[in-house]
């Protein structure tokens, strides 16, 4: 019978080339392909050869180091050509079942970008049947009784472009993929949609549509499906990740509602959690420029209305507490969980970078200072770490507001930190005594000379009398009078109202 042979070079693994053409020549005819050449790296010296002295020469040290990196590429293409041997008996296994194809007619030929080759008989109506791009090129010539050679070259995996030519002879694709990594079921899928293998495609598609990814494999599967171009047949693959696009209204509703639950929650150590969750992703949020799900500053002042009405409602029933039948404790702990909760916002403001206008708010609420005053200090402690928390980020610079709005906030809540701050410090072991002391200091020393003058001076006599119940600025207070007394910039408005007394105690 007369034989003749396809030679095809097909650059870049399977992708087709509209100028690519099959030519056919005599069947003595040789293919012209690159014979394998291993790396070529200088043989590590022989003992004899060695230098009898200990230190290895810099010859010796790049022949140790190309030996070793020769073991490690024989042993990976080691594991390579076994796995290879694998499909290839598959594929035998494959024709023996499926008689009725009779004698393979084309020789494929895989080779690696190194030289690697794969040689498989196959059968040109299964390639033709299952690949459009094979029908199209084998289609050129259709005699009886030719044989094609067709060799595929500087494929990036060969161990990939052989298993999909077996997945070819497979009649039940998507029971021949269970088991697979996400990995390897990509690489198949890069293949079957460069030779057009559609069945192939739909079953790597059915596949990750059904499996679980890890956050590395989604990234994976979302960065190859936007570069293979499949139409609409990965819509269903995609849709785990990908939403309608949404309003700005839509989002803040939906994060509105989850706050809101999280805020209200039964359960402390759920409540906890979920405070600790939205935290962190709200923090990674903020770090996405270009991330459209974000939570508005409204939805946030929102809530923290919401604190406040009910931190002012708790309040007036504790200080009315007698004549309540309420139980005391279960009112005590609900100030403590909105305090909580309010922290909790504040928090996510000063992430944010939103917390200018609660300051303002805060030093408003002069009806809670009010209230706060006259309950017990172990049941109010909690709300004056948010007078902590907002002078801590002012002395940080994470708050930028205007001298009056700093000064009012200390003139409301002050006093009530002075008060607090031994309960602070002793009930709750997150309050870092120094942080809130420097964050205090700080915020005082942004204020004007008289201002300063009025506050430390009081907080002077208090920590005589209070001693660690009281904060410890004496920080503060050393830059004040190093300001008042040693350095001296004049101001003539502001310096002339400076007026300190001292006395002498008889001895």
């Amino acid at each position: 019978m007369a034989s003749r042979e396809v030679s095809t070079m097909i650059k870049q693994g399977f992708i087709s080339d509209p100028t690519l053409s099959l030519s056919f020549s005599p069947s003595r005819t040789t293919l012209s392909s690159r014979p394998y050449s291993p790396s070529s790296s200088p043989p590590p010296p022989t003992e004899s050869a060695r230098p009898s002295h200990n230190n290895p020469t810099l010859f010796e040290m790049m022949s140790e180091e190309a030996l070793c990196g020769s073991k490690t590429i024989e042993e990976s293409r080691k594991k390579t050509q076994r796995r290879v041997a694998k499909f290839l008996t598959e594929l035998k296994a494959y024709n023996f079942k499926n008689g009725g194809l009779g004698l393979s007619d084309v020789k494929l030929t895989v080779v690696s970008r190194d030289g690697y080759r794969v040689a498989m008989d196959v059968h040109r109506r299964v390639l033709s049947e299952k690949s459009r791009f094979f029908a199209e090129k084998l289609s050129q010539r259709r005699e009886k009784g030719v044989s094609h050679t067709v060799e595929i070259s500087e494929c990036d995996d060969v161990e990939v472009y052989v298993e999909t030519v077996v997945l070819m002879y497979c009649d039940d694709l998507k029971k021949r993929l269970i088991g697979e990594n996400v990995t390897k079921v990509l690489a198949l899928l890069k293949v079957s949609a460069a030779i057009m293998f559609d069945a192939g495609i739909s079953s790597c598609l059915e596949y990750l549509e059904a499996v679980p990814w890890s956050e590395d494999e989604e990234e994976k599967v979302v960065s190859h499906l936007s570069q293979l171009e499949l139409d609409g047949s990965m819509t269903e693959v995609l849709q785990r990740v990908s939403s309608e696009p949404s309003t700005s209204a839509r989002s803040d509703g939906i994060l509105l509602n989850l706050l809101s639950g999280v805020l209200q929650a039964k359960d402390d150590k759920a409540r906890r959690e979920m405070k600790t969750l939205f935290s962190r992703l709200l923090r990674e949020d903020s770090f996405d420029d270009d991330n459209r799900f974000d939570v508005s500053k409204d939805t946030l002042y929102h809530l923290c209305h919401r604190c406040l009405s009910s931190l002012v409602l708790c309040l007036s029933e504790a200080t009315a507490i007698d004549g309540s039948r309420r139980d005391r404790g279960v009112l005590m702990a609900e100030i403590a969980r909105e305090a909580d909760n309010l922290q909790w916002i504040v928090d996510i403001l000063i992430e944010k970078r939103m917390a200018n206008d609660f300051v303002k708010l805060w030093a408003d609420q002069r009806e809670l200072a009010e209230l706060h005053s006259k309950i017990p200090t172990m049941y109010r402690h909690e709300i004056s770490r948010i007078t902590a928390q907002l002078c801590i980020a002012i002395g940080r610079g994470n708050i930028l507001v205007g001298k009056e709005s700093r000064f009012s906030l200390l003139a409301t809540w002050l006093e009530a930190l002075y008060d607090d701050f031994g309960w602070m410090r002793r009930a709750s072991k997150s309050v870092d005594k120094k942080l809130v002391e420097d964050g205090l200091s700080h915020t005082i020393l942004t204020l004007s000379m008289r201002q300063q003058q009025a506050i430390l001076l009081k907080w002077f006599d208090r920590f005589l009398n209070k001693g660690d119940d009281c904060p410890n600025i004496q920080r503060a207070f050393e830059v004040w009078w190093r300001r008042a007394f040693i350095r001296q910039y004049t101001d003539a408005e502001d310096s002339s109202q400076l007026q300190i007394t001292v006395c002498s105690y008889p001895s």
